[in-house]
């Protein structure tokens, strides 16, 4: 093989490449010996007609293009060595010689040439990190609802108490659809039913049957109840109370390893200021890379775009396969379809794009190397987080994919350690 000639314009190249008789041989060969069994030849039984014979009969050149087809992928790699080719080659133009050597012209997308701006020493908004007492709080409230008990009262219900419920909704006289169900347990206070309802089953006794004038609200999303008045019939049939225990020294013996609730308290301030700053500090990151994106200039091709939202769109299918959904599932029920959903990742799938041409200009200016060292530790500690073994490990994530990986999280350190952090505007 010989490329004559290699002309870059902006982010295509054109390549010109000679094939020469040899190789071509290979391909037509390979060619015929795929397609003989579906070819006539008067006198032959099928799939034994010679290929000389076949030639003869449809024309000397009649398996150049699948024989072309055959070793395009060697062709193709030969060809572009010298540039960084992308996406999908495209023939424009072939010419075929009497020996069936070939002259081949196609262009290719080729990766973009990058600029970086600024990447080091940015300024970069990050939060300021706290935990208040009535986070501290929240969270005591919470760990006391988990271990609170029920009891079912004989008692009026109350805002607060759980009210189990049947109902039945009419709109002028007739009942209507989705206005009916039993043994309903209805949280009083919680706002979950129509403004009026939960207030009007206040004082309710178990056995007992009532009559509740409601009105739906003007934006209600059934439109043939939106803004109409309507009565509820209802009987409750239980209310239960829950107990929360007081929060106190005791409580927290009873919850946690701790003796007494400043102790507890000082360990949940500690744990979340461990998570906001968690946050606060990928967030950093986060706005760190962005910006470095941002400064650099380059002129991004469909391909590598294309590229980014296939892998989004095949980690978003993966994620809604582990929740029991298809992709076209979740497009339908979110209203669209999956180009729908396709258009919507492509915003995320342009920044992202950029993000990494923007890593690997880094990795080549800084000359970030992945040491066997760094691999070896990579693998073992997935190894450890997975619980696997290490060989299972590295048969399931391959050495470029990982090397790869690495070398990003090393840009990804120069751009963050040498920023510098600012406090964000009000």
């Amino acid at each position: 093989m010989n490329v004559k000639s290699i002309e870059r314009n902006g982010n295509q190249a054109t390549v010109v490449v000679e094939i020469d008789a040899q190789l071509m041989e290979k391909g037509i060969n390979a060619a015929y010996l795929k397609q003989r069994k579906s070819i006539m030849i008067p006198g032959f039984r099928r799939g034994k007609a010679p290929r000389k014979m076949i030639e003869a009969m449809y024309g000397k050149h009649v398996f150049v293009e699948d024989g072309l087809e055959e070793v395009f992928g060697e062709v193709y790699t030969f060809a572009t060595a010298d540039i960084k080719a992308i996406g999908r080659p495209n023939l424009t133009n072939l010419e075929v010689g009497e020996d069936n050597s070939c002259t081949l012209t196609f262009t290719t997308d080729v990766y973009p040439e990058v600029t970086l701006g600024q990447y080091k020493g940015l300024e970069v908004a990050k939060n300021e990190v706290s935990v208040s007492d009535a986070q501290v709080e929240a969270e005591l409230n919470r760990m006391a609802q988990n271990v609170a008990s029920t009891e079912v009262v004989e008692k009026a219900a109350e805002m607060g108490d759980t009210a189990n419920i049947d109902f039945e909704g009419f709109l002028d006289g007739t009942a209507f659809d989705g206005g009916k169900g039993e043994n309903f347990d209805l949280k009083l206070g919680s706002g979950s039913f129509i403004p009026g309802f939960e207030e009007q089953v206040v004082g309710m006794t178990a056995g007992e049957e009532k009559d509740l004038d409601v009105t739906f609200p003007a934006d209600y999303h059934a439109e043939n109840l939106a803004g109409k008045a309507v009565v509820f019939h209802v009987k409750l049939n239980k209310v239960t109370v829950t107990n929360t225990p007081a929060i106190d020294d005791e409580f927290a013996k009873d919850v946690s390893e701790f003796e007494t609730l400043e102790e507890l308290k000082n360990d949940i301030r500690a744990k979340a200021l461990e998570t906001a700053e968690k946050q606060a500090n990928a967030a950093f990151q986060d706005a760190a890379v962005e910006m470095a994106a941002n400064n650099t200039t380059v002129d991004m091709p469909a391909a590598l775009i294309e590229a980014e939202l296939d892998n989004q769109m095949e980690r978003f299918g993966y994620q809604l396969q582990m929740s029991g959904y298809s992709m076209e599932a979740y497009a339908k029920m979110m209203g669209g379809d999956v180009s729908t959903m396709r258009n919507a990742f492509r915003p995320q799938a342009e920044k992202q794009a950029k993000v990494n041409v923007t890593l690997e200009a880094i990795i080549a200016a800084e000359g970030i190397e992945v040491t066997e060292e760094d691999m070896t530790a990579e693998y073992e500690s997935l190894a450890k987080q997975y619980e696997l073994e290490l060989d299972k490990v590295k048969a399931m994530i391959p050495a470029e994919e990982l090397k790869a990986s690495i070398e990003n999280r090393k840009a990804v350190k120069v751009i963050t350690e040498s920023a510098v952090a600012v406090a964000k505007a009000e």
